[in-house]
């Protein structure tokens, strides 16, 4: 292996429904939206990532914006190949190689995946020149990227909120005790805000715009010690079929939210409710750790401990805890050999 090892090159990714994250010598060298845009005549992709993203809902009939993973898994296998090529060769450090390297690459998937889907995030990866490649469980990498030592005989509860699914694992011994992957994340809450501003308001707003409110005045509850200033969002009028402007509170927001925060709420009751009475135990002494951008959502942590009775620790950079577990693991292989799945 030797003569190879310096042709080598390790990359660790963290394949998301809404972003993409790539690390290379331990830094994050993409952080990305996962969407292409591809132009329906030529079949060419003109634009990945940020640049895709401003270009959604604007397009004309020639170009098609396309989001190639759906509910955490590979929606669109060839947009997604090439969206991870692309990502690929814009590292900068990759980027002054003669010939593309060989990789050797750690990607993480959700826990709810089936084989069909698995295989297809592999084949992905090797059409990349991936010649290795692992693959971690979600709630596993995050664990790791907040700081557990996930190899100790102690229970512990992470509930990863991303932009397709929502896994809740119980993680002890390095491995996964109990887990439930529900599809019910930060795409459901855009959609929900669409609905609710389009029944409440009469006002039609695009996805964008419904992402933009959800980050900007975003709440899972009405009772916030710091709530957010009131937004105006721009939208077209269902009656009039003009342009125009309401004025929106995180109140509404959270009443729009609502229903699906209680999914994911009751998912995490019966995740406990199926977690072996030990680690029950440790639990209640650790508490449940929140990952993932979803669980940046406002006084979302509040209302999870006040539904179990524990603490809810957020994750610090919870967008980024993913692919850091996935980073420590590309750097401790050997160590962590007994959690991937080959």
């Amino acid at each position: 292996m030797g003569f190879f090892d310096f042709l080598t090159e390790e990359i660790a990714i963290d394949l998301g429904t809404a972003n993409t994250l790539i690390i290379h010598n331990d830094k994050v060298v993409v952080d990305s939206p996962s969407i292409v845009a591809r132009d329906r005549i030529s079949g060419k992709i003109i634009a990945v990532g940020q640049e895709a993203n401003m270009m959604q809902g604007k397009t004309h009939e020639n170009i098609k914006t396309i989001r190639p993973l759906k509910d955490g898994v590979i929606a669109d296998f060839d947009a997604s190949e090439q969206m991870i090529s692309l990502f690929i060769k814009n590292i900068p450090a990759l980027k002054k190689k003669l010939f593309t390297p060989a990789l050797r690459m750690v990607v993480c998937i959700p826990s709810g995946i089936t084989e069909v889907e698995m295989r297809a995030v592999k084949e992905s990866c090797e059409r990349v020149n991936g010649k290795e490649v692992y693959l971690i469980h979600e709630p596993m990498a995050a664990a790791i990227g907040i700081g557990i030592d996930i190899m100790q005989p102690k229970g512990n509860m992470i509930v990863d909120i991303g932009g397709g699914t929502t896994e809740i694992a119980v993680i002890a011994l390095g491995g996964i005790v109990c887990d439930k992957s529900v599809k019910v994340a930060g795409d459901v809450f855009t959609n929900d805000i669409v609905y609710y501003m389009r029944t409440q308001h009469n006002l039609y707003v695009g996805e964008r715009t419904a992402e933009k409110i959800k980050i900007q005045i975003g709440a899972a509850t009405e009772d916030l010690e710091l709530p957010p200033e009131e937004m105006s969002v721009q939208g077209r009028d269902l009656l009039t079929g003009k342009p125009k402007q309401v004025q929106i509170s995180y109140r509404e927001i959270a009443k729009a939210l609502d229903k699906s925060i209680l999914r994911i709420e009751d998912s995490v009751m019966e995740t406990l409710s199926q977690t072996p009475p030990e680690l029950a135990a440790d639990i209640y002494n650790t508490g449940i750790y929140l990952a993932g951008g979803g669980s940046m959502l406002r006084g979302l942590d509040k209302r999870l401990s006040q539904k179990t009775d524990l603490p809810v620790y957020i994750a610090e950079d919870p967008l980024r805890a993913v692919v850091r577990g996935t980073g420590i693991v590309l750097k401790n292989l050997p160590k962590f050999k007994s959690i991937l799945i080959k």
